[in-house]
């Protein structure tokens, strides 16, 4: 797989930009892919999946590509080896057809309590469960945080893959989502969680 398009049917956020990386240049590469919820940017470094951003369309993809580039240290590499495997697994989450990513980790776009809380999420919330925001708080030790978990899952540089979607308001309500409330709104869906659209 290369850093080009990858049509197959199917970081934060893109706008929240990485903090500068630690000065040695890092291998990383790149690959866009069509899902039902819209194309998603994966990047992948010799660790693992370090970014997938929503809506990656080419304006998009360019700025978070460009932040990458300088996190990084330098252009990316035409291929890395967990890009093939996030792509693939992606596509078969996408079709039904996988409910546990296996692909390896790279937890380097985030740290602190943002990073704790969404291990906690990655390891504890499976394929078709949700958690409140106070839940969430409470699993790492932080009762009175709810607030700062929905920061924590705005700041997400991994979504779908670590299931911020999977996190909803205690009063019944999916909350919010960085990728927008319809495209969470499909990802439960897809999950069992709610009803299929009808159209």
């Amino acid at each position: 797989m290369t850093n080009s398009e990858q049509v197959q049917g199917p970081a934060a956020r893109a706008d929240a930009p990485p903090e500068a990386g630690a000065g040695a240049r890092r291998d990383w590469a790149w690959t866009r892919l069509a899902t039902p919820i819209g194309p998603l940017l994966l990047a992948a470094t010799r660790d693992g999946l370090v970014q997938v951003v929503f809506h990656a369309d080419e304006r998009r993809s360019r700025r978070a590509l460009t932040r990458l580039e300088q996190f990084f240290g330098g252009p990316p590499l035409a291929e890395i080896p967990h890009l093939a495997t996030a792509a693939a697994e992606l596509t078969a989450y996408f079709a039904g057809e996988l409910r546990t990513f296996t692909v390896p980790l790279d937890w380097s776009l985030s740290s602190g309590f943002h990073a704790r809380v969404l291990r906690a999420l990655a390891s504890g919330v499976r394929y078709g469960d949700v958690v409140g925001y106070q839940d969430l708080a409470d699993r790492v030790g932080e009762p009175g945080a709810a607030r700062a978990v929905g920061a924590a899952m705005g700041s997400n540089p991994l979504p779908v893959v670590v299931p911020c979607h999977r996190v909803v308001a205690s009063d019944g309500g999916i909350g919010g989502f960085g990728g927008g409330l319809e495209t969470k709104r499909q990802l439960l869906a897809l999950e069992g969680v709610l009803p299929a659209p009808l159209f």
